[in-house]
């Protein structure tokens, strides 16, 4: 739309003055400009008042004149004679019923001129658009196509890792989860029993404890630590085992799914070499940081354990499948656990990570060192002040509330200090290994 310029000069001497430039183009075109119907107005408010006068035809309403205005600037843009004058091209209306005559030549050339350019642009932007999802698809394609790290394309796998890492740098494992009345506690609900299945016998118990600078010495002192047999008791349970949905299974006992026939069969043969049970019997299969035979280590019973400071957590568990809810727990804090049973040092530093796996290695989770060291990082013995049943992780579990659920191990077996990153039963089926808040 062509509108008259504020910020235009007034008119020069050696420019006609107003009267003259109406007396040129007068509001009553000249004969030869009859089928356009020009009017000449200082103004789009004249140009408006000009449409809405007595002369507009009773069935044109206000908003039909405004549209003629706007579908018709175009002809003000090409008229020079006029600078900052509005040239608006009305129709001449014929009849007593105001129908409008047959436009002339010049609208129709300009009408053409304008769908025309409309088309073209309309082109533009569909070839546009077709380019960018082109380009979107192409670009997604080539991500999923990339070879796989722990069931996931590499590029998906090291936006976990920078956003871990970003996410260390800000809080260093240091943030405190929210604490809450005990009265809002509740029982928690059963998600996944992976190494679980089986009942423990109590007094089999033992916790291997490997990379500590325990002295031989220590009377708990084992030379191979896997070499301790736990015993299962073959009795069924009452207790609800739930349902774990991270992973769908083919039918809806996830709990209950398997690894390949040729993994089972790969364990049977190294249970027959080395007198150990088959490990790895769950879906993500053997942990590739689960002990060689011959490790040394302690041998801890849960008396052990429990001689640390007791401690007391009302917090939430968060599951990452989406439900949260808030629970009583009580135990031993990590930190009094590692203060107790320090790590050696490697090459005169302590190491960075923890590893965890139940007895015989059907599932695992790592850790770093800092966030075992979490003030609120607790090795449960009860929940709900009760001691924990066979399906929450009897008779060891952790909690750690600034970790999803899938990071909060049960049944605790096995603690390993190590300067490698260890093993993590879910990151191998696509999750994240940080696992973090």
């Amino acid at each position: 739309m062509v509108t008259e310029d504020p910020n235009q000069k007034p008119f020069k001497e050696n420019e006609a003055p107003e009267q003259e430039v109406r007396q040129k183009y007068p509001r009553n075109p000249p004969e030869e400009n009859a089928d356009i119907g020009v009017t000449v107005v200082g103004s789009l408010s004249e140009a408006k008042d000009e449409l809405y006068s007595d002369e507009i035809p009773a069935d044109q309403t206000k908003g039909d004149a405004e549209s003629t205005i706007e579908s018709n600037d175009v002809v003000a843009a090409t008229h020079d004679a006029v600078p900052a004058r509005l040239l608006i091209a009305e129709p001449k209306s014929s009849g007593e019923d105001g129908s409008p005559e047959e436009a002339g030549p010049l609208v129709e050339e300009l009408n053409a001129a304008v769908l025309a350019d409309s088309r073209k642009h309309t082109r533009r932007s569909f070839v546009i658009a077709a380019a960018a999802a082109t380009a979107g698809y192409s670009l997604y394609n080539w991500l999923d196509h990339l070879p796989p790290v722990a069931m996931q394309p590499e590029a998906y796998r090291r936006a976990f890792e920078v956003n871990a890492a970003i996410s260390r740098a800000i809080f260093e494992e240091r943030g405190l989860a929210p604490t809450y009345a005990l009265s809002k506690a509740e029982n928690l609900r059963v998600n996944g029993v992976y190494g679980l299945k089986k009942m423990l016998e109590p007094a089999s118990y033992r916790l291997q404890l490997v990379g500590s600078n325990a002295s031989v010495t220590d009377p708990r002192y084992s030379h191979d630590v896997t070499a301790w047999q736990y015993v299962y008791i073959d009795e069924k349970t009452t207790e609800d085992q739930g349902h774990d949905t991270k992973t769908p299974p083919p039918s809806a006992r996830t709990s209950e799914k398997m690894p390949p026939e040729s993994m089972l069969e790969e364990e049977k043969r190294n249970e027959d070499r080395s007198g150990r049970m088959p490990r790895g019997k769950e879906e993500a299969g053997e942990s590739r940081s689960t002990l060689p035979v011959g490790t040394p280590g302690l041998l801890l019973t849960i008396d052990d354990v429990l001689k640390l400071p007791r401690h007391e957590l009302v917090t939430q568990f968060k599951c990452i499948e989406g439900w949260s809810q808030i629970v009583h727990w009580a135990g031993v804090r990590m930190a009094d656990f590692i203060e107790a049973y320090p790590p050696a040092l490697i090459d005169g530093k302590e190491p960075k990570y923890v590893y965890m796996e139940t007895p015989d290695g059907d599932f695992y989770n790592g850790y770093d060192l800092l966030a075992c060291r979490h003030p609120q990082a607790l090795l449960v013995t009860e929940m709900m002040g009760a001691p924990l049943t066979q399906y929450h992780g009897a008779p060891l579990r952790l909690h750690m509330p600034i970790k999803y659920g899938y990071k909060q191990i049960k049944r605790i077996g096995l603690i390993c200090y190590t300067d490698s990153k260890p093993d993590d039963y879910w990151t191998k089926l696509g999750y994240d290994w940080y696992g973090g808040l």
